[in-house]
């Protein structure tokens, strides 16, 4: 589904990403780890629009999408999510949901004068799907809380059902784990693996816990200093001497590497 070819962003001289070339297969679930500052967030930044490539292209089957801004590739079904939720506060967990899709009549004042039929038929199908999405995510009962008041885990769960809102093709994770407890960790990774099987949606996940790694990705591809360093499965990473390497400096751990 995306393919990367020799990519380069640069800020000034440090070369975050340093002629990178990899591929993520359409329905796998893919995990990108390194050490910090191998380039890994910058990489999701470049791929999802937010940021301009120095050189190089990314293809999305077979499209060249490169600094394409966001807003073009959400239409085109590539998400991405940060470390940081990005939920808004003073709106339920419903609202940010339902204000996900684009398009929706009410957002033309014109027609919130003249289609006010259409609009409320319009919410009446957004609340339903959306109420469909927290049923799925096992926090139907957070449905009226203000997203502000939402533990850092279930923020996550949140930024994961807006996914569901629209027709993802594919979902970039940053560290969907940080700051999440165990228990809603592997609830947010049941979550994945349900929309992966039964959805068809393709992820790529930056995460810097090996066990939740390991239960998710297969391939597993390792960055450094801004290059693809080795792929494989979690398995063949955790053994590869070039991986062990590169986490020495960061006190690698089996259970425990550092994203």
């Amino acid at each position: 589904m995306i393919r990367v070819e020799n990519l380069h962003r640069h800020f000034g001289g440090f070369r975050a990403v340093d002629g990178a070339s990899l591929t993520i297969e359409t329905g796998s679930i893919t995990g990108l780890i390194g050490p910090n500052g191998a380039g890994k967030s910058t990489l999701f930044n470049v791929i999802a629009g937010v940021l301009p490539p120095t050189s190089g292209r990314v293809l999305m089957d077979g499209e060249d999408i490169t600094g394409l801004p966001p807003h073009e590739l959400f239409h085109k079904g590539l998400l991405r999510t940060f470390q940081l939720a990005h939920e808004f506060a003073s709106m339920t967990v419903r609202e940010n949901l339902m204000m996900v899709p684009g398009g929706q009549s009410g957002e033309t004042i014109w027609k919130t004068w003249l289609q006010r039929g259409r609009i409320r038929a319009e919410e009446r199908a957004l609340r339903k799907k959306a109420d469909e999405v927290l049923e799925f995510l096992t926090i139907r009962h957070l449905a009226d809380e203000l997203a502000g008041n939402l533990s850092g885990g279930q923020k996550k769960l949140l930024e994961l059902g807006r996914t569901m809102m629209v027709d993802a093709k594919i979902v970039f994770l940053d560290e969907v784990g940080a700051g999440v407890n165990r228990t809603l960790l592997m609830t947010i990774a049941d979550a994945i693996i349900r929309l992966n099987k039964e959805r068809g949606y393709t992820f790529c996940v930056i995460e810097h816990d090996m066990d939740f790694i390991g239960k998710l990705c297969d391939p597993v591809i390792v960055m450094a200093e801004g290059k693809v360093l080795a792929q494989g499965s979690a398995a063949d990473i955790m053994q590869n001497e070039a991986v062990i390497e590169a986490y020495l400096g960061t006190g690698l751990k089996n259970k425990d590497m550092v994203g």
